[in-house]
């Protein structure tokens, strides 16, 4: 028995991406505001600021791509496989990302620790 084919008129699958599109790009220009702001007044926590901010932006462009790529799914196969791809990436990269804020949070501490002469 073959998986049927999924149904979506062409039209459907345009406005799906222009609207990826669309919420991309100001998600973008999020982006773009929140790092000037976190620029502009320097702190301890800028470096580890920037660094969430940079995550964030990572995995925000990943599931813009995630999306455009279930749009252009032909079959629940595809779909299926499109989506356990992007979740086992993203354990990777939690992962990954925790490692480095901890170490930027572990660091931070014994800058904190150390006299100031």
């Amino acid at each position: 028995m073959s998986e049927p084919k999924l149904e979506v008129p062409a039209e459907l699958r345009d406005l799906a991406e222009k609207t990826i599109d669309q919420a991309e790009r100001a998600f973008g220009m999020f982006f773009e505001a929140a790092n000037k702001s976190v620029a502009a007044i320097p702190n301890p926590g800028t470096e580890i600021s920037k660094q969430a901010l940079s995550f964030t932006e990572q995995n925000m462009r990943a599931a813009f791509e995630h999306a455009r790529k279930l749009v252009h799914a032909t079959d629940l196969q595809e779909a299926l496989h499109i989506q356990s791809e992007f979740l086992r990436s993203q354990f990777t990269n939690a992962g990954e990302h925790m490692r480095q804020i901890t170490g930027e949070v572990m660091s931070a501490a014994k800058d904190t620790m150390k006299p100031k002469f």
